[in-house]
C-alpha cells in the first residue's frame, strides 16, 4: 500500500470548510504510516463533515471519504455530509466499514482509542481482512479542532450572546424562595426560547453553603435572602458550545462577601491579562492561582483555571497549572477561577474568551458585578 501512505494526498480544489478538514487528516496519514482514519466520535464526525445524526462512522482515505450510516439518517447524510461518498447500511456499521476496509486494500487504520468502545473495537478487528490492522492513532482531529475557524468563532459568538440574554431574562425574575431547580429551568427554557438546541450542560444554580459545591446539581431547596448563589450556564447553539459563571447576592452583601469576591475578580482579570497567543496554558492557571494565594485564598482554588470548548463543552486544551499547550490565536477557552469554603459558600467568574496573538477578545457581554436580587 505504499501508493496510500508514500506521499500527501492528491491536491484537491476544496469546496467546504468540511473537505479542508478531511485534507488536513488525510495529510497527515503518511506522517503516522496509515492508510486511512476511522472516525466514529460524533463531535468528529460533525466536524469533518458536518454530520449531525447519532450513528454514522467515516473512513478518510488520501483519496476519498466515506460515511457509513443506517436508513433513519440516509436523508440526512446526503444533505449534511458534504464531498463524502455515502454508504447506507441495513444492519451493524461494522461489517460495512469491514467491507469497505477489504475492498480498497487497506492495511493499516488509525483509529480513536479513546473514543471507540472494546465491544467496536474487538466486532471491527474480528471482521478485517488477513493482513489489515487497526492502530491507534487518538488526538489527532482533537489537536486540529482546537483552533477555530472565523465561521466557528462566529457560532461560539452566537452562543455566548444567546447565553448572556437568556441569564438577563430570568434574573430580572428571581424572587426568594424560588427554587435552585426552578430558576435553572428559567434558564434553559430562556436559553432555547433565544434560539440554542440545548443546554451545554446541566445547569448549576446552588445557593448559601451549596454555592461551595463546584458542580452542584440544581435541588429543591428555595433560595433564601441573604443567600449567596453561583450560576453557570452554557448553551449550544449551531452545535457550538458557550460558558458563563456569575454570582447573585439575594439582599446586600457583607464585608466577607465583597473581599472574597474582590479576590476571585482579581484572579480572573489577572488571568485574562496573562491569555496571548504563544503563552503555556499553565502560565494563565499560575496568574489565577498567585492572585488567589496572595489573598490567602489559594487552597480554596481547587480546579483548573479554564478549559477549551467548541463542539463539545469540555475539550482541549485545558488551562491547569501543568498544562505545557501553547495557546494559539483562534482557540476558545474558558477563564474561571474559583474559591470554595465548605460551610459558608462559593465564588466563581467565567467568561468565555478567544485567544488573539496580543491578548484576548472576552465573548462574554454580562457585567462581572457581583449583582444584589
Amino acid at each position: 500500500m505504499a501508493s496510500r501512505t508514500g506521499g500527501a494526498p492528491p491536491a484537491t480544489p476544496y469546496t467546504s470548510e468540511f473537505e479542508e478538514r478531511r485534507g488536513a487528516l488525510a495529510g497527515g496519514l503518511a506522517e503516522r504510516k496509515l492508510d486511512a482514519y476511522l472516525v466514529a466520535f460524533s463531535p468528529n464526525l460533525r466536524y469533518l463533515t458536518g454530520f449531525t445524526g447519532s450513528n454514522g462512522n467515516l473512513l478518510v482515505t488520501p483519496e476519498e471519504s466515506i460515511l457509513f450510516t443506517d436508513p433513519r439518517y440516509a436523508i440526512q447524510a446526503h444533505a449534511e455530509s458534504a464531498g463524502c461518498r455515502i454508504r447506507i447500511a441495513k444492519g451493524p456499521l461494522t461489517p460495512e466499514v469491514a467491507a469497505a476496509i477489504a475492498k480498497l486494500g487497506l492495511k493499516r487504520i488509525g483509529y480513536e482509542p479513546a473514543r471507540m468502545s472494546c465491544d467496536a473495537y474487538e466486532s471491527l478487528k474480528s471482521r478485517l481482512p488477513m493482513g489489515a490492522s487497526l492502530q491507534a492513532a487518538g488526538g489527532r482531529i482533537e489537536e486540529l479542532r482546537m483552533v477555530k475557524s472565523p465561521a466557528e468563532a462566529e457560532r461560539i459568538r452566537r452562543s455566548v450572546r444567546t447565553n448572556s440574554r437568556a441569564f438577563e431574562r430570568a434574573v430580572a425574575r428571581l424572587r426568594p424562595g424560588m427554587k435552585e431547580r426552578d430558576f435553572a429551568a428559567e434558564l434553559e427554557y430562556g436559553m432555547r426560547r433565544l434560539g440554542a438546541e440545548k443546554p451545554a450542560f446541566e445547569t448549576i444554580v446552588a445557593g448559601g453553603v451549596r454555592s461551595a459545591l463546584p458542580h452542584a446539581q440544581p435541588s429543591a431547596a428555595p433560595l433564601a435572602a441573604g443567600d449567596l448563589v453561583v450560576v453557570d450556564m452554557g448553551a449550544f447553539e449551531q452545535g457550538y458550545a458557550s460558558d458563563m459563571t456569575r454570582m447573585l447576592f439575594l439582599g446586600s452583601p457583607g464585608a466577607k462577601v465583597k473581599r472574597t469576591y474582590k479576590a476571585v475578580l482579581e484572579a480572573q482579570l489577572a488571568a485574562l491579562d496573562a491569555v496571548r497567543a504563544g503563552v503555556l496554558a499553565g502560565r494563565v492557571d499560575r496568574a489565577a492561582r498567585a492572585t488567589l494565594e496572595g489573598h490567602g485564598l489559594g487552597r480554596a482554588f481547587v480546579h483548573s483555571t479554564g478549559h477549551g470548548l467548541g463542539l463539545e463543552i469540555h475539550e482541549p486544551p485545558r488551562i491547569g497549572k501543568r498544562d505545557k499547550t501553547r495557546l494559539r490565536a483562534g482557540m476558545a477557552i474558558t477563564i474561571e477561577p474559583g474559591v470554595y469554603l465548605e460551610g459558608w459558600g462559593g465564588i466563581r467568574i467565567e467568561d468565555t474568551v478567544l485567544v488573539t496573538e496580543n491578548g484576548c477578545e472576552t465573548l462574554t457581554p454580562t457585567s462581572k458585578e457581583l449583582r444584589a436580587v
